[in-house]
């Protein structure tokens, strides 16, 4: 999974551009770590989905210890993980060890003034539709959060975003149960299929034909539950 754009890698060479300077308008947590380090594998991904969730009101520079000491001698580091919070250039707090996420959290937190962290598991809570989709651009494939939006938007009998949305992720038991209710609750009000029933047998002989088919499938989307279907009877009456 590639790091949220408010993770970066820093150096000895970056230090003062990338931490000391943007510091001076973005606050910014120095992680202090080093491939050996245990409690260092531990922490690293916390603060990453912590701080990834702030929507870059705090970036995450990580420093490996090993690769650049000039900052760690600059922090007198003596232990690590170490993690320094920095504000207009100087550090205005820290801790050291790997914490749980409620406390990386809290420490975030006090980091945004009047704001705080809102992760996943937060916006699932909410349960509304706004926070359901904030949650999916966070963690798309997350399962929970696909069938809490998925099953609200039935509810609110708009089957053809619920499936679109199902079909973005793995068809677990769960996923496939819900995709066959949406499935069975789909109900057309077009004339899409009479269109592609007559437009079927010349896609392979008439190009028209077939690029009017496609435009028809799209129209549609991968929402509708017939636009798999008439993809895959074009598909055999190509190589038929």
């Amino acid at each position: 999974m590639s790091k949220p754009a408010n993770v970066i890698d820093v150096t000895d060479a970056t230090f003062q551009k990338e931490v000391i300077e943007r510091s001076m308008t973005t606050p910014v947590v120095v992680d202090l770590w080093a491939t050996w380090c245990g409690p260092c594998k531990t922490l690293g991904p916390i603060l990453e989905k912590v701080i990834g969730a702030t929507n870059s009101k705090v970036v995450l520079a990580k420093i490996d210890v090993d690769k650049n000491p000039g900052v760690a001698r600059a922090f007198q580091v003596q232990s690590i993980p170490a993690v320094y919070a920095m504000k207009d250039g100087q550090p205005v707090d820290g801790f050291m060890g790997a914490l749980p996420e409620h406390q990386v959290k809290e420490f975030v937190n006090k980091l945004i003034p009047g704001g705080e962290v809102i992760d996943v598991a937060t916006l699932l809570a909410r349960g509304d539709e706004a926070s359901l989709r904030e949650a999916l651009k966070l963690e798309p494939t997350n399962e929970d959060v696909v069938l809490a939006l998925a099953a609200l938007l039935l509810q609110k009998n708009e089957v053809t975003d619920a499936l679109e949305i199902l079909q973005k992720v793995p068809q677990t038991l769960k996923i496939t149960a819900l995709v066959e209710r949406a499935k069975a609750m789909f109900v057309p009000d077009d004339n899409f299929a009479t269109q592609l029933d007559a437009l079927l047998p010349l896609v392979k002989t008439d190009e028209e034909a077939r690029r009017q088919f496609l435009q028809i499938l799209e129209t549609m989307g991968p929402g509708d539950p017939r636009t798999g279907t008439y993809r895959r009877k074009m598909t055999g009456m190509l190589f038929a």
